[in-house]
């Protein structure tokens, strides 16, 4: 029989990008996931996609399955000859019960290593700018938890210069009480903070006597973490992550699945929590006999025109499945904007000719200077688009081809995943094309962005959605998607 390896894994304490890089390659190739309730959702996808995944989870009063279950079913699976990860918020060895899984495992014969996280404190010092230590204010830290408030001798921790409690948000009213009575100065700078390193961060200032209150007027709730000690007033200084200037936005992103993430990561790095929500989806074209045919007969073009990247990927796609190649290119090549000619030039090509303003007229515009007359052009490009570009071209004398190269529709999930999103109201909703307008309308209806701002690419989506009844809040004045964050900015 044989038996595969299981790997406790920290998923870090909330930012998926703090995994580290082991981590991440062990779930790239995991068979199964046993995660739980603190693990991203981000970190399950990067498993190939038969993996199985398996909530596990334990939060107060609600656990999925006892640990002796879960330790069962880590040994079972690799028993099975399955690669598991076994993946827990923060670090599997502090406050994770990786040390009960791992005897388990040991004691079944199974082979395990640990995979470190970035725990909790660490994470939530460096995203509330808290040092655990400083020189000039504490050169210890302990870390305990505070579930069982009378399992713990305050009188010895009372004094700990940085007191890091885990779990005792439910229960630092006593905690409080405890401290101060062991000796511990009632003024002493205290904080709690919840879903540390994420754009819904909550973090609650005070001191040790005052902090149980405001607690309670906050209305906060597990999971957070507490830090008591002079280092907290720090944080007037260090307070980098939540004074970015979306920290806590939501913002949904309509892209394509695989052209979200730019723009999700260029949001994400302004503090924003960017929300995916697909509206549109790329699919190969109908019938692609027409761009076959004019890849066959690449050599009698004089221009090739990408009015997107998407439309190079998908022409590239083509021209691979044929028995042709660059080599049967003698035409110069126009791009539409930079993310175009980024795509092109990622291929080593090189762009001849791209427009000022990054549409349709700008790519008009960027040909008055050349005789076009009798040239032939090829515009590979998506099934539904402007005619602008080929009929002012054609009128100059060229002769236009296009082709679909490959078509839009909306994802068969986007109503309900629509629905899903908007129960909870986003401060924002972007669109970087017309298709993304129409597609979510027809998802949810313009009426689901009542109260909620809008950020359009251009003025040519911003007119779709006008259309249709949607008032546009922020306009690119660059149509790209760095243009579209900075409107947002501007807006704001």
């Amino acid at each position: 029989m044989t038996v595969a390896k299981v790997y406790l894994i920290g998923a870090g304490p909330g930012d998926p990008e703090l995994i580290t890089v082991k981590g991440r390659r062990i779930l790239e190739r995991a068979d199964a996931i046993l995660y739980d309730h603190l693990a991203p959702d981000a970190l399950l996808a990067l498993a190939p996609a038969p993996a199985e995944r398996l909530y596990v989870g334990k939060k107060k009063s609600a656990h999925a399955f006892s640990q002796e279950e879960i330790c069962g079913m880590l040994i079972d699976r690799a028993r099975r000859g399955l690669t598991v990860a076994r993946l827990k918020g923060g670090d599997p060895f502090l406050f994770g019960r990786g040390g009960e899984e791992a005897e388990a495992l040991a004691a079944a014969g199974i082979p395990f290593e640990v995979v470190p996280g970035v725990t909790t404190p660490l994470g939530l010092a460096a995203y509330s700018g808290v040092p655990l230590t400083h020189r000039e204010h504490t050169s210890a830290v302990t870390f305990v938890t505070g579930h069982a408030v009378n399992a713990i001798d305050w009188n010895k921790l009372g004094q700990a210069e940085t007191l890091v409690i885990f779990m005792g948000l439910t229960t630092f009213s006593e905690i409080a009480r405890a401290l101060i009575a062991s000796g511990r100065a009632a003024d002493t700078p205290a904080m709690a903070v919840r879903w540390a390193t994420r754009p819904d961060q909550e973090t609650v200032t005070g001191t040790l006597a005052t902090l149980p209150e405001l607690i309670a007027a906050r209305g906060m709730k597990p999971p957070a973490t507490i830090v008591v000690g002079e280092v907290v007033r720090l944080r007037e200084k260090l307070n980098w992550y939540e004074s970015l200037p979306l920290f806590g936005q939501r913002i949904v992103v309509t892209r394509a699945r695989e052209q979200a993430d730019a723009l999700a990561a260029r949001l994400e790095a302004l503090g924003a929590h960017a929300i995916e929500l697909p509206t549109i989806e790329i699919r190969p074209a109908a019938d692609p006999a027409p761009l076959d045919h004019a890849i066959a007969n690449l050599a009698s073009y004089d221009w090739l025109i990408f009015t997107s990247a998407t439309g190079v990927r998908c022409f590239v796609e083509r021209l691979d499945r044929s028995v042709f190649d660059w080599r049967s290119l003698r035409a110069r090549i126009c791009a539409i904007g930079p993310a175009t000619r980024a795509a092109i030039e990622a291929l080593h090509l090189k762009v001849n000719l791209m427009g000022v303003e990054y549409v349709a007229e700008g790519l008009v515009a960027a040909f008055a200077d050349f005789d076009l007359a009798g040239k032939k052009i090829l515009l590979p490009r998506a099934a539904v688009a402007r005619d602008l570009v080929p009929v002012e071209l054609t009128r100059r004398g060229a002769q236009v081809d296009v082709v679909e190269a490959y078509r839009t529709v909306m994802p068969d999930d986007a109503p309900a995943r629509a629905a899903e999103v908007f129960a909870h109201k986003p401060d924002w909703i972007t669109f970087t094309s017309s298709s993304t307008v129409q597609n979510f309308v027809a998802a949810a209806g313009a009426g689901a962005l009542e109260g909620v701002k809008v950020a359009s690419i251009g003025p040519v989506t911003s007119k779709t959605a006008s259309d249709l009844g949607i008032q546009v809040t922020a306009e690119a004045t660059k149509f790209t998607v760095d243009g579209l964050v900075e409107a947002i900015l501007r807006t704001r």
